[in-house]
């Protein structure tokens, strides 16, 4: 879900794709099956693969993102045992948000600081957690990184290689998100399965579930309405060698281009439903 959202793919998609998902599973191979389904989705329904995810995510805004401290909270704690309470803690721009920038600032961005500003102030390069942030404020990057209780002597992961950062421009941004996106790759594992594997439910069509005349209770052996259908069966499919007989859930289809007359069976009599003109309907007893 994490990864569609990143992505921007619409949600409106979800409920087909969970209510149909039943239809994939094996119950032999159930873990394995899941993992080729979720593989063999396609267009909005798709689950974005690493590459899809990695560049998304190094560019998305991430700073108004609706689950923000989701994120933050996945990121820094992932495979820690001793759990960092991220809620504690505030959320930190390096690059700051303050639209007026200082001259250094400035300098340290390039003769692009503003399109650099504009572009990447809310992206995961960007963004990082602190306890210090009314200390940091607008300071250059290089005040946040050695002052007391900057970068160098974080404790968090997330800050973890930003002390030997000597400077702090748009390479420096882009190097950070691609290294962040790298480990968010291991946080929200996408499933995998050997092509040889994948290879076996791609080729494997979905049968439409079949159906008989048992999935009609109204049509048991014995009972009138299973000897009334007899009859018609035998007439109808007696018309013509094209005449075939196709039994659904609903009801009962004799087709011979398309269908021409469906038999829905009911406790009491046979509805039947003819596909044709009225004009060539033929009832010799009016």
């Amino acid at each position: 879900m994490f990864r569609r959202a990143v992505c921007a793919i619409p949600t409106n998609s979800l409920n087909k794709s969970f209510a149909t998902f039943h239809k994939s599973l094996q119950k032999n191979r159930y873990l394995e099956s899941i993992k080729a389904h979720l593989l063999g989705l396609k267009s909005y329904r798709r689950f974005p693969n690493d590459e899809e995810f990695k560049r998304e995510l190094a560019v998305r805004d991430l700073y108004n993102f609706r689950s923000r401290s989701y994120w933050l909270r996945r990121l820094e704690n992932f495979e820690r045992k001793e759990r960092v309470p991220v809620d504690e803690y505030t959320i930190e721009h390096i690059m700051p948000q303050n639209e007026n920038l200082s001259a250094r600032w400035k300098d340290e961005l390039g003769p692009e600081w503003k399109r650099v500003h504009e572009t990447w102030l809310h992206t995961l390069g960007n963004l990082t957690l602190t306890g210090y942030n009314s200390e940091y404020s607008d300071r250059a990057f290089i005040e946040k990184r050695d002052m007391q209780g900057g970068f160098k002597q974080s404790p968090l992961r997330l800050n973890e290689g930003l002390g030997a950062v000597e400077a702090w421009n748009e390479d420096s941004i882009k190097n950070r998100a691609a290294k962040l996106a790298q480990e968010a790759v291991r946080v929200w594992a996408a499933p995998v399965l050997p092509d040889e594997i994948l290879d076996t439910y791609r080729n494997v069509a979905v049968k439409p579930e079949a159906y008989n005349l048992e999935d009609h209770p109204q049509l048991a052996n014995g009972t009138p309405m299973r000897a009334l259908f007899e009859q018609l069966r035998k007439e109808v499919l007696a018309l013509d060698t094209s005449v075939t007989e196709e039994v659904l859930k609903l009801y009962i289809a004799f087709k011979a281009e398309t269908n021409f007359v469906d038999v829905v069976p009911q406790k009491t009599r046979l509805r039947l439903s003819l596909n044709m003109p009225f004009h060539e309907l033929s009832d010799p007893k009016s």
